[in-house]
């Protein structure tokens, strides 16, 4: 490697890690997402806290839900990740009404966190990992890296065992609290576990894929191929009028 090959090395690694930053701020919402994620479950658990009135705390949780949704509508933003949290929110509203229970309104979302987790971990024994079916159309490389680019391939499966084995320590701890602690107790809990295990995963994920092999354009490859076949055709109509011609 020569001095003048190494910053070349250097500009495309930093422009990977600078692709993979704005693909992972892109798929999981960044700040705002994180804060439209916990807000209504620590507007329930606080408001629940202090007068132990399910209907209050579930309506105020709902109402926050459908706000931050408006807020995006208005300034016209993505709401897929606010429309999530309002899902969320209304399945758990429906739980606790159902059986009278507040704990149950945390239910719906454990019961998803866990089915993630063996989401990732079953897909990735499969050998698809799911980190690789939600970023891969992010990132514009779609399934290539599953035959194409093994490097990003096995990066997509260490993330994808990352997040299946962390939310899966978080079930480990919310499962047991669910029949044992009261409702003040699990809400915090669970809270307190929302930003912590997840900026720990999107972290874990960078780290991979920072380090893997450049993802494989294939729109840019398409729109490539579909420029090459028009040059082809207007060649071999110049060719044909040529001939016409000399005849």
């Amino acid at each position: 490697m020569t001095s003048l090959d190494k910053p070349t090395e250097d500009t495309q690694a930093d422009d990977t890690r600078t692709v993979t930053e704005a693909a992972l701020f892109e798929a999981f919402g960044g700040v705002r997402g994180m804060v439209e994620t916990v807000l209504p479950g620590l507007l329930f658990v606080t408001i629940y806290t202090i007068n132990k009135d399910l209907h209050w705390s579930a309506i105020a949780a709902l109402v926050v839900s459908l706000a931050l949704v408006v807020v995006r509508l208005v300034m016209r933003d993505t709401v897929k990740h606010a429309f999530s949290g309002v899902f969320g929110v209304a399945f758990g509203v429906v739980f606790a009404m159902m059986t009278g229970n507040a704990k149950d309104f945390y239910l719906p979302g454990m019961l998803y966190t866990l089915g993630l987790a063996l989401a990732y971990i079953v897909t990735t024994l499969c050998g698809v990992p799911l980190l690789g079916l939600i970023l891969g159309p992010v990132f514009k490389e779609n399934l290539s890296w599953r035959t194409r680019n093994p490097g990003r391939k096995k990066a997509y499966s260490k993330a994808s065992w990352a997040w299946g084995l962390i939310l899966l320590g978080k079930c480990a701890i919310l499962f047991p609290l669910y029949w044992w602690a009261n409702t003040a107790q699990l809400g915090w809990v669970l809270v307190a576990l929302k930003i912590p295990p997840f900026l720990l995963a999107v972290w874990l994920t960078w780290v991979f894929l920072a380090k893997a092999p450049a993802p494989i354009d294939v729109f840019a490859e398409m729109e490539a191929e579909e420029q090459a076949e028009k040059e082809r055709a207007a060649a071999e109509g110049i060719e044909a009028s040529g001939g016409r011609h000399r005849r």
